[in-house]
């Protein structure tokens, strides 16, 4: 029986939105050059949050400029200075945690319970891992006397804000670098917010800039010939357009980029807790992430009991307000994205593919979608080879360990990948095969900053976190 939870928000008092933001850039807010704006929405709600401003290429000379100004003092400092203004960042996170996940949940749609106890964590681990390295880098393995880059670039996306933008500024400042940022369009107020922390703490003036905005801002940062170091996190199409940017530059790249996940469930895994882990790996941000368990693939022998048991679990998940702390699916990110759920499950559909919905009321307003799988699903189906970014899920089968590796590896994708067994030889064997940055045993979707993460093939090149993350925004 399932259990009947009254209504519980988290309050939108708990943080301040203002009608209007401007630019971050050499430690102060200002208007656009040009005066652009637009609007930030609520995905669960369709109300506008705020009017923020909308860089240009004149914002972003004046950025890389500041940037440019504050590269020489700050690399200059000892790094156990530098690590004091990491570590200052970090605890005025960890004080600030509930005013930043409230603002995440408004302004991206992902339920509160996922922004106050997955994401603010890590964002905080990260800055104090970071904090940690700033004095040590010349015991990382790069050299006796490993230098920075000087201004990184960074574009994130928007299903992971906060945390992105911790992956990109925690390590480039930890190695001496500064930084000029471009959030993703429509969820740019923990960037912005952020901006306000760096103020808190202290940190000089042009160490950290942010620039807000759409692509075109994002394509006049990659290019600016003042940068000298490019990361990017964000579709594998936007990536192959940075690379081809980037070639035959100066500039060091590293892109992080999109994924077809495959989960694999052999037929001596527990199968409750592969359930768990199958819900957590397709279904955790609504769908909305690179590395998600988007293809399931589970022996023959098992794929009854396994889907039964799958969909009783579905029909439990709690779909609504993201600031409810029951809820367990939040809103999609936006209009664009849920149309492209949307059309990507009616082809799954037409190319025979049977669909499942979990029976769920879904609010009237705002951007929604019913947890879906897919059976009967062959590779040559697209909803088996193109990444939906969404909660959507198709189920493959196999018969031998030879035949799921083969089902696995067989995409234009690499970054993700996960084994469900209670044998640790069979686990080493077949994560062996994969071809795919990470591999998670009997779990998905765990990340931790010392950890590092990156993606094979159309996946992305280079690695973001744990030490390997260093090497990214060193000169060695």
């Amino acid at each position: 029986m399932a259990f009947e939870y009254a209504p519980a928000p988290e309050s939108r008092a708990v943080v301040d939105i203002r009608p209007t933001y401007g630019l971050f850039i050499d430690g102060e807010f200002r208007d656009a050059a040009d005066g652009k704006v637009f609007k930030t929405v609520s995905p669960s709600t369709e109300e506008v949050l705020a009017e923020v401003a909308d860089a240009g290429a004149a914002d972003v000379d004046a950025a890389v400029a500041a940037a440019r100004r504050a590269f020489g003092p700050w690399s200059a400092l000892p790094g156990a200075e530098r690590g004091k203004y990491l570590y200052r960042i970090a605890r005025i996170i960890q004080e600030r945690s509930r005013e930043l996940a409230v603002l995440e949940t408004l302004d991206n749609g992902k339920p509160i319970r996922e922004t106050r106890d997955a994401d603010l964590p890590l964002v905080a681990a990260h800055f104090f891992y970071y904090a940690g390295w700033a004095d040590k880098l010349k015991h990382a393995g790069f050299g006796p006397e490993p230098r920075p880059l000087g201004v990184a670039g960074q574009v994130i996306p928007w299903n992971f804000p906060l945390l992105m933008l911790a992956w990109k500024i925690a390590p480039a400042l930890a190695t001496g670098n500064t930084v000029v940022l471009k959030p993703a369009e429509t969820t740019p107020l923990s960037a912005l917010f952020f901006a306000d922390i760096c103020r808190q703490a202290g940190l000089p003036k042009g160490v950290v800039n942010i620039l807000t905005g759409d692509g075109r801002a994002g394509a006049a940062l990659v290019a600016h010939e003042g940068v000298d170091k490019v990361a990017f996190t964000g579709s594998t199409a936007v990536g192959k357009e940075i690379a081809r940017t980037v070639a035959g530059t100066r500039k060091k790249v590293t892109l992080e980029l999109g994924g077809k996940g495959a989960n694999i469930v052999f037929d001596d895994a527990p199968i409750d807790q592969a359930v768990e882990g199958i819900v957590n790996g397709i279904f955790f941000n609504q769908g909305q992430v690179c590395c998600a368990g988007s293809r399931l693939l589970v022996q023959e022998s098992i794929q009854d009991e396994l889907l039964d048991s799958l969909k009783r679990r579905l029909a439990t998940l709690r779909v609504g307000d993201p600031l409810d702390k029951n809820t367990d699916v939040g809103a999609i990110n936006s209009a664009e994205q849920l149309a492209r759920i949307t059309a990507l499950a009616e082809t799954g559909e037409a190319e025979g593919a049977e669909r499942w919905s979990a029976p769920c009321e879904l609010p009237d307003s705002g951007y929604w979608f019913a947890p879906t799988l897919f059976t009967g699903v062959s590779q040559a189906h697209t909803v088996a080879r193109e990444e939906i970014f969404g909660p959507v899920l198709s189920v493959l089968t196999f018969r031998t360990p030879d035949e799921a590796v083969a089902k696995a590896n067989n995409t234009p994708y690499g970054l993700s990948a996960g084994i469900w067994t209670e044998k640790g030889s069979r686990i080493l064997a077949v994560a062996n095969k994969l071809r795919a940055g990470v591999v998670w045993a009997n779990t998905f979707n765990k990340f931790d900053p010392t950890s590092p993460f990156g993606g094979y093939k159309e996946s992305g090149s280079g690695r973001e976190g744990g030490r390997h993350g260093l090497e990214a925004y060193l000169d060695v």
